[in-house]
């Protein structure tokens, strides 16, 4: 997936949620979009190098969004934070053929609803059989060198597990995908010290059926590909 020109700046603080205070390297300081819902542990550095895209649409309040965070280190990592663009990454993947684990299937649609409930990221219609799949993005590397999900509590989250093992239930096959859109990390898990819940509902679904993959992204200031797979983990 291409990414759009992207300027270079230096986070100065995030704050209320969706908000950023950065510098431009031409000594600007500019309020920037964070198009993140979670805390965003160890996926961002205060004075560390961050990479925007701009909007000149007279519609936006903000022109800039956070796009990439650059962790320090040698190499430095190059972490995508904007989630919003996982599903993008996801669906070009599918229409080429990349995951081979979700195949085989003749149709893709996107955000479905199923029946009364929460709307899952992609649907794929196959011959004999349709498949669900919901898609997220893994960012919380932790000691252990592991990747963990989530780096926050999400109630909607835990709902969508209870969906995809309804839909198991139900004879389809329903998955999990975690996307890692950053080079570190042997393995995703569950972040149980964040959110127990949502790691115990996790074993649940994987005991009901719901097939659980991850795949890494590389992650440059052009564009972003989804690469290898990667081992899940899930005990505590």
């Amino acid at each position: 997936m291409r990414l759009p020109p992207l300027t270079a700046a230096i986070l100065v603080r995030r704050y209320k949620r969706f908000l950023a205070d950065v510098r431009l390297d031409t000594g600007e300081e500019v309020c920037a979009h964070c198009p993140n819902p979670g805390r965003m542990t160890a996926c961002m550095e205060e004075g560390g190098r961050v990479w925007l895209s701009a909007s000149d649409s007279p519609k936006r309040k903000l022109r800039w969004t956070w796009e990439i965070s650059e962790l320090s280190g040698s190499p430095p990592v190059q972490v995508l934070v904007h989630t919003g663009r996982i599903n993008a990454l996801v669906e070009e993947a599918l229409e080429r053929g990349i995951l081979s684990e979700l195949g085989p299937f003749e149709t893709i649609q996107r955000e479905v609803r199923c029946g009364e409930s929460r709307r899952l990221d992609f649907l794929l219609r196959g011959a004999d059989r349709d498949c669900w799949v919901e898609v997220k993005s893994a960012t919380m590397r932790s000691e252990d060198d592991l990747v963990r999900f989530p780096d926050s509590v999400t109630k909607r989250g835990k709902h969508h597990l209870e969906v995809l093992v309804d839909r198991a239930r139900l004879g389809d096959r329903a998955v999990l995908l975690f996307v890692v859109p950053r080079a570190d990390g042997v393995a995703v898990g569950p972040a149980d010290a964040v959110d127990p819940a949502y790691a115990d509902t996790l074993r649940w679904a994987a005991g009901c059926g719901v097939e659980i993959y991850a795949r890494r992204a590389s992650v440059s200031q052009t564009e972003v590909v989804l690469t290898d797979a990667m081992p899940v983990r899930l005990d505590a």
